[in-house]
């Protein structure tokens, strides 16, 4: 039976995107130490104006601020290599919503005394050199295999810490983190690139990695703090964080 034009594109897409799913260790959600279960999540670590501060607590606003540490220049490589407008689209709603969600979760931390990382993890940040690595329909594949199964590993996180928090800060920055990352997994699937059973069964059976690749490393004295720059030139609403929740700050290089 002879195949038409169309059709061998879909195989040959089809194919691209199963080479990206099998090639990929994912990143998933960042891995702390003594984290789980049995891991007193539920230990006071902090009591502030704002309520307890929890280990659960402090976990998620560290998970946060490291999503966004390599999300960002993936977005930012989505918008310079993206084959069609749908992911360029995607790039550009990668950029302005972890933007502003880091900057919400940099005032957050300080508030409660947390000291977030200024890396990703070495397992995110070896994603990103994956996706570097790749080109054309490739890299798009790649991209998004890899976004869309983080982005669906860290909403029911989010969910969880939502409704279990007694911090109004952190209760306030997982609203923020909900709405971007919805966003988020909105604009991913338009690009039809999204292979939903491969997706589905790498959110739940994630690579098995030593803890110090899926940890991001403590901050180094004397380095200044990594800010996201916000791009309000690419006039995109990203379902995060709105300027009065934002503080201002003074951009520099991140990532």
């Amino acid at each position: 039976m002879r195949m038409s034009r169309s059709g061998i594109g879909a195989v040959v897409l089809f194919g691209v995107l199963r080479l990206a799913l099998t090639a990929l260790a994912f990143p998933g959600v960042v891995v702390l130490e003594g984290e789980g279960k049995d891991g007193g999540q539920d230990r006071l670590v902090a009591s502030t104006r704002y309520g307890p501060v929890t280990e659960a607590d402090r976990d998620f606003v560290v998970k946060v601020r490291a999503a966004g540490l390599w999300e960002y220049p993936l977005g930012e490589l989505a918008m310079e290599r993206g084959t069609s407008k749908a992911m360029r689209e995607a790039g550009e709603h990668l950029v302005v919503g972890h933007a502003g969600l880091d900057a919400a979760c940099r005032r957050v931390a300080a508030e409660l005394g947390i000291i977030p990382p200024d890396e990703a993890s070495p397992q995110q940040r070896g994603s990103v050199r994956t996706a570097a690595g790749r080109r054309g329909q490739e890299f798009d594949a790649t991209a998004v295999a890899v976004m869309r199964v983080t982005h669906g590993q860290i909403f029911p996180v989010i969910a969880d810490i939502r409704a279990t928090t007694r911090n109004t800060e952190v209760r306030e920055l997982a609203d923020l983190a909900n709405d971007t990352v919805l966003d988020h997994l909105t604009v991913l699937e338009r690009t039809g690139l999204v292979g939903y059973g491969d997706v589905g069964f790498r959110q739940t059976a994630p690579a098995k990695l030593p803890e110090d690749r899926g940890t991001p490393p403590p901050p180094r004295p004397g380095e200044p703090t990594a800010v996201l720059i916000p791009r309000p030139d690419l006039d995109v609403r990203a379902g995060g964080p709105t300027p009065s929740l934002v503080p201002a700050a003074t951009p520099t290089s991140g990532g």
